[in-house]
């Protein structure tokens, strides 16, 4: 007798080992509104292997006298209430409780900007290995998300990281060096970080 096939439900989908499963494969959660989340795997990706993660000089010269400091993994659930409130997003408070259990695994961090002891900017991710999937990011002033940015990829360098997965290219990421792939590349991309042994 054939065995039926588990369909697993949403919440399911959001413990904690479900999820970093999900991840790992290469996709990614979003809320459609306060009751549903879905999981999304689209046949083009956007990637930047951290090697070739670009500054732009303009960038540079501002954040050399921007007064900002930074700090990682401090205020994790702030990052992401941060970033998620906006008039319009995909992250709502179930998914800000299913990032947490994320959290007290260390799976999922956050870099934050500070402007004289404020928090102004910052972004979160997932890290599996050597890849870093990106999530979302914020800004109360001008550049502090991409202030974090930066410093993101500096941590990812200096850590033994191999990717930072972006989902969906933007003007604002192809500054930094962006590009985009085909699924089966981003696979074949996510099978070379996983060889990396690497802690944020």
């Amino acid at each position: 007798m054939a065995r039926r096939k588990k369909e697993y439900t949403m919440e399911d989908l959001l413990q904690p080992e479900m999820m970093l499963h999900l991840y790992i494969q290469g996709a990614f959660p979003m809320a459609d509104g306060e009751e549903e989340i879905n999981w999304y795997m689209p046949e083009i990706r956007t990637v930047i292997p951290v090697e070739e993660f670009n500054t732009p000089r303009s960038l540079k010269k501002f954040l050399a006298g921007s007064g900002f400091e930074y700090k990682f993994d401090t205020r994790r659930l702030d990052v992401i209430r941060n970033c998620a409130a906006r008039d319009e997003t995909w992250i709502s408070e179930r998914l800000i409780e299913a990032y947490s259990n994320l959290i007290d695994l260390n799976f999922l961090h956050s870099v934050e900007t500070y402007l004289e002891g404020n928090l102004v900017g910052g972004l979160y991710g997932i890290t599996y290995r050597g890849a870093f999937f990106g999530e979302s990011m914020f800004s109360k002033v001008p550049q502090a998300s991409k202030a974090a940015f930066v410093k993101l990829a500096e941590r990812l360098k200096e850590k033994n990281y191999y990717l930072i997965d972006v989902q969906y290219q933007t003007e604002h990421l192809k500054m930094f060096g962006a590009r985009e792939v085909s699924f089966e590349q981003f696979a074949g991309l996510l099978n070379e970080a996983y060889k990396r042994e690497a802690e944020f």
